[in-house]
């Protein structure tokens, strides 16, 4: 099975640094799954006026309201076939905002070959559905940038409370750790949410079982 992100970069997927080919090549025949661990140097919200937003997203896990330094931060890449017949890759988060309090924001990619894009599916329930595009930056990183929303029913997300994502992911030499960068803007309010920071991982062997937790309770197409 192709990997999404196979799909979707085509041959600019060899411009990507090999720890990242790994990485976004998950497809179930080699790896698994690709399981992180670290921390996020700074998770931030904007103004105030965001917090009923954010906290609206916590009910089905995709935004949240807590901010904090040195959080610490889990991500679970797993490959599977969805109940569509289609390619599909799970990013769960998880960030230990508090000593008992996680919050997570869940996500699943496929690759629509009829309109040859990926498309990331928001949330337990997969309610909003996202177009993306993915390129490799000059120094074999990724960027990841949001497109089109819609709602479940085919419902465009109205720009007023639509959030525009740009994730950048790169492999650090020195370190030896994937860095991460995500930012979310809204066109007329401007910063809404975002994190940074970096994590190491490590990989699980095809044929493992991938964990109900991180796939949605529903699946939309």
């Amino acid at each position: 099975m192709t990997s999404v992100f196979q799909h979707a970069l085509g041959d600019d997927f060899d411009r990507l640094h090999p720890n990242l080919q790994r990485r976004f090549g998950v497809d179930g025949e080699r790896d698994q799954g690709c399981v992180g661990a670290g921390t996020m140097d700074r998770i931030w919200r904007g103004g105030a006026f965001t917090a009923p937003f954010l906290h609206v997203g916590t009910l089905r896990h995709i935004l949240f309201p807590e901010t904090g330094a040195d959080v610490p931060f889990t991500i679970e890449n797993y490959a599977y076939q969805d109940s569509f017949g289609r390619p599909a890759l799970t990013f769960v988060r998880t960030f230990q905002v508090g000593p008992h309090r996680r919050r997570r924001f869940d996500a699943t990619m496929v690759y629509d070959p009829d309109r040859r894009v990926p498309v990331d599916y928001l949330g337990t329930t997969q309610h909003l559905a996202v177009d993306l595009d993915v390129s490799a930056d000059g120094r074999g990183g990724l960027r990841i940038r949001s497109g089109a929303q819609m709602f479940r029913g085919g419902f465009g997300c109205p720009a007023l409370i639509r959030g525009d994502a740009e994730v950048h992911e790169l492999w650090d030499e020195w370190a030896q750790r994937f860095r991460i960068r995500v930012t979310v803007t809204n066109r007329r309010f401007g910063p809404l949410f975002g994190y940074h920071g970096s994590f190491t991982a490590g990989y699980v062997p095809a044929g493992a079982p991938v964990p109900a937790a991180v796939r949605p309770l529903r699946e939309t197409v």
